[in-house]
């Protein structure tokens, strides 16, 4: 066929087109497959144990079985449709048994006030012990983590200093080891230069402590509008992303600071205000393709009893214990609905702030998946077995973006407990090391070469 250029005409064209197109894929890697926690559960430092899941769990076991004795009561309460009510409430109830809580952070900011220096100083170091303690005896959730204080000029010298004394306490009582998937939470992050001095922090606190390069990792919280859109009227996430310097792994967005900083009144101030749905979205946006996780914020709406029983008092009236359940139950399903919402809108992790929170947290997550798995199955069999670019499943036209978006609901669905491995593997058609590999290009470049 005739051309007119030769290899050498187009060197200056194609040398920095790769060299682009190798950062592009630097900084937007994709999802890594690594689990992702379907919540974070706050509480202040000064309460935290080493068995805190554990007794977290146990409160929620006795809520559950308090207001929804059985899985009808349960299904009405949410107003569960289209999965099997009895199939969520056996799996919510193995949940809370096996892994109550994914992941929970030992919070030095809201949940905690600000305190006298001595005393912070005293709950840092006992936090510290304790998360050794857990670590060694194994009642660690598998995510953990400290949420420090802002590094505004007011509170950076406090936070740092609660940083270093946790960190050097920690690794002191563990013989120098982390516990698994541990993280530090930045709050009320407003420049890019508050980012790049926690990473600069940690690096220092690695080689203080001899802890390995690149072990400290963090997590930003997005909770100012100033995060959102900076004083020049840029968007101010993919900058305060590239300042973490490879450290940043997640997002959290703060749906109460957020509101508050758009002037909306207190009685307006939920998960499922429009305002919120903005900076979710530029959120997604901004790190879609990077790898970072996004999280929700939490429901503020307790589910918790107006009528307390106390051991030896008087028994609480017919009236006072069905005002208790509809009081729960108003507070679940609203719980139950903003997680719903999240999950809908691409975000897969959120806050809990009470212990009566983690039945609704797993059930809703529960049957976000299971209500769309026949479909879902159906989709993902059929264009794995064509091994095709594209088909067509009735009326859903899918492609290879859509696939891996498949693939990732099977992983996430393994992940949090509402399949197992072998259910997923049944239903998707996939063998065992295709499931584990995380890659649809791959799966279907292995079945296209049979």
């Amino acid at each position: 066929m005739k051309s007119s250029f030769s290899n050498e005409d187009l060197s200056e064209l194609i040398t920095p087109l790769r060299q682009a197109n190798e950062e592009f894929t630097r900084l937007y890697g994709g999802e890594t497959g690594r689990r992702q926690p379907v919540h974070t559960v706050y509480g202040g430092a000064h309460l935290f144990k080493a068995d805190s899941a554990k007794r977290l769990g146990q409160l929620a076991q006795r809520a559950l079985d308090q207001f929804a004795p059985d899985s009808l009561t349960f299904a009405e309460a949410l107003n569960i449709r289209g999965a099997d009510p009895q199939m969520i409430y056996n799996r919510v109830a193995e949940k809370l048994k096996r892994e109550p809580v994914e992941d929970f952070r030992i919070d030095f900011e809201d949940g905690y006030g600000n305190r006298p220096d001595d005393e912070e100083d005293g709950h840092a170091a006992a936090a510290a012990i304790e998360v050794a303690k857990g670590s060694k005896e194994g009642t660690l959730p598998p995510f953990i983590g400290i949420r420090i204080k802002p590094f505004n000029e007011e509170l950076r010298a406090r936070s740092f200093r609660t940083l270093d004394i946790f960190i050097s306490t920690l690794l002191e009582e563990s013989n120098g080891c982390l516990p698994d998937n541990f993280v530090v939470t930045l709050p009320k992050i407003t420049i890019p230069q508050q980012v790049a001095t926690l990473a600069g922090l940690l690096e220092r606190l690695e080689t203080k402590t001899g802890l390995a390069a690149g072990s400290l990792k963090f997590e930003m919280m997005i909770e100012t509008t100033q995060s959102i859109i900076n004083s020049n009227g840029h968007v101010n996430l993919p900058l305060l992303l590239g300042a973490a310097n490879g450290r940043c792994i997640a997002a959290h967005f703060g749906t109460y600071d957020y509101t508050a900083g758009c002037n909306i009144t207190a009685a307006h101030q939920h998960m499922m205000h429009p305002a919120c749905d903005f900076a979710k979205a530029m959120m997604q946006v901004s790190f879609a393709g990077t790898g970072i996780w996004l999280s929700d914020g939490a429901t503020n709406i307790m589910p918790v009893p107006p009528h307390r029983f106390a051991e030896g008092g008087p028994q609480l009236t017919p009236q006072q214990i069905e005002e208790n359940r509809e009081v729960v139950h108003r507070a679940w399903k609203l719980h139950f609905d903003h997680i719903q919402h999240s999950l809908i809108n691409g975000f897969y992790q959120g806050w809990d702030l009470h212990p009566a929170q983690l039945p609704t947290r797993y059930a809703a997550v529960y049957a976000f998946f299971l209500e769309s798995l026949a479909a879902a199955s159906e989709r993902l069999k059929n264009f794995v077995e064509k091994a095709a670019k594209a088909t067509l499943v009735g009326d859903v036209f899918d492609d290879a973006a859509t696939g891996q978006g498949l693939l990732n609901y099977f992983l996430r669905a393994i992940n949090c407990g509402a399949l197992t491995e072998a259910e997923a593997l049944k239903l998707s058609g996939l063998t065992l090391p295709e499931l584990r590999s995380a890659s649809f290009v791959k799966i279907l470049k292995n079945r296209q070469a049979l």
